[in-house]
This record gives structure tokens, C-alpha cells and sequence, in this order.
């Protein structure tokens, strides 16, 4: 294929030293309310499925057992091994926001052997709800279709 170069990109910050380039990421981790209580939740595009953890489901959702939703003949995995799916939860979670907070319903594949410590919600939820991670100066994240109601991530590397 012949490319004819135009530009190079313009760097919105500045370069870590040679071989630190992965020290300029942050996570794209949040604060939701869930059954009334506060939880993490990370924005994960690289997942494709929304999911959690079933003993971190467990603090935050005591009786989630009793209302999986079976799940068969599909195979999880994530970057390191293979994943062991228990069944689907139907949830209710909110994002605050001083302006008005917004109320998501999704379904989590509940996972017996994932490693995360909060909630994911993956590219499957954000494609379906439009939510758009911005990666300016300024971090944030929005919500379908009002672009001018910024959530903000917590600060965690």
C-alpha cells in the first residue's frame, strides 16, 4: 500500500523518557452506586463483555446467586487465561454527577475465577449506551448523546 505521509500527530502531553512510554496511562476507573452502595467500576474497551468478580459481586450484592441468569456453550478468556463464567446478573447502576446522575441497565457475566476488584463494563455496554472516553488534557468520560455532561474517572494508576 502507498502512504503518502501529511503530518505527524501532535503529542497532547509530553513524552515520557525513552522506554517509559507505559508509565503515561491511567485507568479508566470510576465510583458507581449499585444496590445503594458505592462500588468501582472500569470503563474497558479492550473487554468486550461486561463482567465481574464473584466474591467482589458478593460484597456489594448479597444475593445475586439467586437471580443468575444461565449461561452455556460460550467461551470467556481474558488476556491470560481462560475464563469461567457462573451466569448472567441484571443490574441497575448509577454514574453521579453534581447536573444530574444517569441510571445504566445492564447484565453482568458473573466470573468465578476474574481478578478485578471492581466491576467492568465493557465495550459490549459502551457501544450500546454511546459512552465516550476522552483522552485530552482533562480526562472524562460522557454518556450518550449530551457531550456537555462530563463524569469524571478516579485518580488511580
Amino acid at each position: 500500500m502507498d502512504l503518502i505521509h501529511r503530518q505527524d500527530a501532535k503529542m497532547q502531553k509530553t513524552k515520557p523518557d525513552r522506554g517509559k512510554g507505559y508509565t503515561a496511562g491511567s485507568s479508566c476507573i470510576t465510583n458507581i452506586v449499585i444496590k445503594n452502595k458505592q462500588a468501582k467500576i472500569h470503563l474497558d474497551s479492550g473487554s468486550f463483555c461486561t463482567c465481574v468478580e464473584k466474591d467482589y459481586l458478593g460484597m456489594i450484592y448479597t444475593d445475586w446467586q439467586e437471580k443468575l441468569i444461565p449461561i452455556e456453550g460460550i467461551k470467556f478468556s481474558s488476556a491470560s487465561q481462560d475464563m469461567h463464567p457462573l451466569g448472567i446478573l441484571e443490574a441497575e447502576m448509577i454514574f453521579p454527577h453534581p447536573a444530574g446522575s444517569i441510571r445504566l441497565k445492564v447484565e453482568f457475566v458473573v466470573m468465578n475465577n476474574c481478578t478485578s476488584q471492581h466491576f467492568i463494563l465493557g465495550n459490549d455496554y459502551l457501544n450500546i449506551y454511546g459512552i465516550d472516553i476522552n483522552n485530552h488534557q482533562d480526562r472524562y468520560f460522557t454518556i450518550g448523546e449530551n457531550k456537555m455532561q462530563k463524569f469524571s474517572f478516579t485518580l488511580e494508576k
